[in-house]
């Protein structure tokens, strides 16, 4: 069994990060349930601040986007699940519309490096 904090890893180079563009990435770390399944998450610019999620729908346990890269509403607003129409706030990453309303997306840690950008999972 690990103690302590869990390791950074590495999802792309900082300049990728740009306003209006969400990069997507594999983690390294295992979903409990379904035990073993692969995590994804996406990171992003919030009024030029880094912000990360896992890309997991807390309703269905579903990927929320639609194509590569695409997770925003029409208006370019909220977060929305492709697969209900949720809506969630970017900065926060809470529900405000569909029926996980109250939930929230799974925030990630997340941090510059050098000229990287890392993510981990929060413990």
């Amino acid at each position: 069994m690990t103690y302590g904090p869990k390791p950074w890893q590495t999802v792309c180079p900082a300049h990728e990060l740009v306003p209006g563009r969400f990069v997507e990435f594999r983690l390294k770390e295992k979903a409990n349930d379904p035990e073993g399944m692969p995590l994804t998450g996406f990171v992003f610019l919030d009024r030029g601040q880094p912000k990360a999620y896992l890309n997991i729908c807390p309703h269905l346990g579903i990927e929320l986007n639609w194509m590569p890269g695409r997770f925003m509403d029409a208006d370019n607003l909220f977060i929305q699940c492709s697969t209900h129409g949720a809506l969630f706030k970017p900065g926060t990453g809470e529900c405000i519309a569909g029926p996980c309303q109250g939930d929230a997306l799974t925030m990630l840690e997340v941090r510059q490096s050098d000229d990287t950008i890392e993510v981990r999972v929060p413990d």
